[in-house]
């Protein structure tokens, strides 16, 4: 499988302080990836830089064998929901077109074709009942579902997700990583996360981060000495 995603030895430091160091990291097409590790671990930086909001001060990033700014048609992006203005006036229906406007769309007038694609995002995760609903309304659990249909309305070839499943309960929780896995047929993904869970059971290909990388990829998934290996490194 080709690489969708490539660091070679990148470095960021904001401040004059390394907020990540020597990162060397590929991601093959159709991968399922994870990234543990702590809160202001670098998480975060690390989608940004993959997002192209960043430049790293040194090392090279490579996403669909170009710069990141240069692949972001390709990308879909689920934010934390903690960054989503939860009282901005809008359906669930809305936030879904949402991900159909370009960085030119000023005035957007949204097409017959954007409306079909935006219904087709929200049955793939199964919301399409709440298009009439305002998204402050939903639960955390129905406002993910609705970030994730926004985030896939463009057909991207990657989904990117940060953290989440960080506002719902554990039962949300275990339907979000299935309904992911289940988008993993068709669309690789690659998602940040401070808890284990769902992750250390099920994924095979994970990375902790904490400034630096840390790879752990076991034959048989990640299981078993995972949550000790963790806690190494976290210490």
């Amino acid at each position: 499988m080709a690489n969708v995603i490539e660091f070679h030895n990148v470095s960021f430091a904001y401040d004059h302080r390394l907020i990540l160091e020597e990162i060397n990291l590929q991601v093959a097409a159709g991968d399922f990836f994870a990234i543990v590790g702590p809160n202001g671990g670098g998480k975060t930086t690390l989608l940004r830089l993959l997002l192209g909001n960043f430049e790293p001060v040194q090392g090279e990033i490579k996403v669909f064998n170009r710069p990141p700014r240069k692949a972001r048609r390709f990308i879909g992006y689920v934010p934390q929901q903690g960054t989503v203005d939860r009282e901005f006036p809008v359906s669930a229906l809305e936030v879904v077109l949402m991900g159909r406007l370009t960085p030119t769309s000023f005035f957007p007038r949204y097409r017959q074709e954007d409306y079909e694609a935006a219904y087709a995002a929200m049955q793939a995760v199964g919301v399409e009942e709440l298009a009439p609903f305002r998204f402050g309304d939903l639960s955390g659990g129905q406002k993910q579902r609705i970030l994730i249909a926004r985030a896939l309305v463009a057909n991207p070839q990657l989904l990117i997700l940060d953290e989440p499943t960080s506002s719902v309960d554990y039962e949300v929780e275990q339907e979000i990583y299935q309904l992911l896995t289940g988008l993993n047929k068709k669309v690789t993904i690659v998602l940040v996360s401070h808890d284990l869970g769902y992750i250390a059971s099920h994924l095979r290909k994970v990375a902790y981060l904490n400034r630096r990388l840390f790879l752990y990829q076991p034959e048989g998934g990640a299981q078993g000495n995972i949550a000790d290996w963790y806690g190494a490194k976290k210490s």
